[in-house]
């Protein structure tokens, strides 16, 4: 073999080569691959796996696998297991690929089946996790922790209950429910499935809590709204000794954030982010942002903000959509303009939904307009439903009823319940009868049993002064035995905490 042809960027690699190496490459594009003149094995394989660690595409790893198949060493489990893992997990895999290549190995161990397992998890194909798993234990192959890991992850992410429940009883019949990466991920399959009676149980059965055990179970109660309970859990960790890390921290202030704790979110970060290793982490800075602007401290969130090195597309969402919801429309714009002169970030979705969201709250129809419109010109976001209802919400407080009524008929998906029922509200508002009335029969056919929507018809038609077409409404919402909700209760309320 010879050197085809050697660029300034891989002079580097060439100096790292033993004598014996030829490096070869195929175009500028293409990865280098090294090779060797004799047949040294163990030889072969470091090359392999010191090139497997430089591959960056999928395009890299075909080329690489295909020199390590014309090099006999396809069959070593350490070499192909590299193939195997980058196509599986890497976010710039390929599944399909990662598939043909097991396909190929003769014995695979059981780190390539768990491998398998968890890139068909990743891929959002249970039905083949599974079905490797039984090839697996049908091969003699035995289910470690984290083969079992990562099938409770999937049960999961995918709210597979009855499974999930099976996979525990086979962790129980292996003796492995006490290991604590398995507990751990148990406790957070059942969070998922929003069971915290059995997730509080796992939990306390254990006989030494760590750090991620305390993080699944904070994260297990706020995502089954058990916000109270998440900051009393995180209160108890601190009290055991146990030092909070980013995850803790991210979960522990979204309690706040939900519950309006300003004070208890303040504690956290005058106790625990500011002046530590944690006041620069991005995540830590938007949780904070977050905690802070949903509780109304503008000043304390656009401080935080304006001193962030770094601002993701997430920290300008949160900013932009808080001061919307709380009414700051203009400052809101304004700082939706920063970002398009900035040019760091490129907007998204949900940053959309704020801009429109701002313009609704402040009666900016023109804007409104002008921001849905470029929202496709410029950015190629398509509007979804929720876009739609924004701009349902903004003509409709403005009185634009009909093109409000238009605009949903031009949705190219079908409109829900809750758009309808934003453009019924605003035709009680205005006293849009004709209009109403033709709503009210498109949400008779999305969802004929809420009550609102035959009281809000019921109220148009009194202010009308039409009492019989009121009569009949009631009458109607009698008929079908539909009755108002009972009033809810409220959560706010004070919280111990370590002080």
């Amino acid at each position: 073999m010879t050197v085809r042809h050697i660029t300034r960027q891989n002079s580097k690699a060439l100096r790292l080569l033993k004598p014996n190496h030829i490096l070869v490459f195929t175009s500028r594009s293409n990865l280098s691959t090294i090779v060797t003149r004799n047949d040294n094995y163990s030889s072969k394989e470091q090359t392999f796996m010191y090139l497997l660690k430089r591959c960056s595409t999928i395009n890299h790893i075909t080329q690489l696998h295909t020199q390590i198949i014309k090099s006999g060493v396809h069959q070593n489990l350490f070499v192909i297991g590299k193939v195997i893992a980058f196509c599986a997990v890497s976010t710039k895999g390929d599944m399909g690929y990662a598939v043909s290549v097991f396909r190929d190995i003769e014995n695979p161990d059981g780190f390539l089946w768990n491998t398998m397992i968890r890139g068909f998890g990743k891929a959002s194909e249970p039905n083949l996790a599974f079905q490797y798993y039984k090839r697996m234990q049908d091969r003699g192959e035995v289910a470690d922790n984290f083969t079992f890991s990562f099938l409770l992850k999937i049960c999961g992410q995918l709210g597979l209950n009855l499974l999930g429940s099976q996979i525990h009883c086979e962790i129980v019949k292996r003796g492995l429910e006490s290991h604590v990466y398995v507990r751990n991920t148990l406790v957070h399959m059942y969070g998922l499935f929003r069971d915290i009676d059995t997730a509080s149980q796992l939990f306390e059965e254990m006989p030494m809590n760590n750090l991620v055990a305390w993080n699944s179970i904070i994260d297990c109660h706020v995502y089954c709204r058990k916000f109270r309970e998440a900051l009393d859990l995180f209160s108890r960790m601190l009290g055991t000794g146990i030092q909070p890390d980013e995850a803790t921290l991210v979960v522990s202030l979204a309690a706040c954030s939900q519950l309006g704790e300003l004070d208890f979110g303040k504690w956290i970060h005058h106790s625990w982010i500011e002046n530590t290793k944690h006041r620069d982490l991005i995540p830590v800075n938007n949780a904070l942002v977050d905690m802070y602007v949903k509780s109304g401290a503008f000043e304390e969130a656009y401080a935080i903000f304006t001193k962030m090195k770094d601002k993701g597309v997430i920290t300008w969402n949160i900013m932009i959509l808080g001061l919307a919801i709380h009414g700051h429309a203009e400052n809101a714009l304004a700082l939706f303009e920063d970002m398009l002169k900035e040019k760091l970030e490129r907007p998204d979705e949900v940053t959309f939904l704020g801009v429109l969201s701002a313009c609704s709250h402040g009666g900016m129809v023109d804007e409104g307009r002008k921001y849905f419109n470029i929202m496709r010109k410029h950015f190629d976001i398509e509007p979804t439903a929720k876009h739609y209802g924004c701009m349902v919400d903004l003509l409709g407080r403005a009185g634009l009823i009909d093109e409000a009524y238009r605009l949903i008929m031009s949705m190219p998906m079908k409109c829900n319940a809750v758009v309808w029922r934003t453009l019924l509200a605003a035709c009680r508002l205005h006293g849009e009868v004709e209009i109403g009335v033709r709503v009210r029969e498109r949400l008779l056919e999305v969802d004929p049993e809420h009550s609102s929507d035959y009281v809000l018809l019921a109220n148009m038609y009194a202010s009308n002064g039409q009492w019989d077409e009121m009569l009949s409404v009631r009458k109607s919402m009698k008929n079908r035995s539909i009755q108002k909700p009972e009033p809810g209760n409220s959560i706010v309320g004070a919280i111990s905490h370590v002080s």
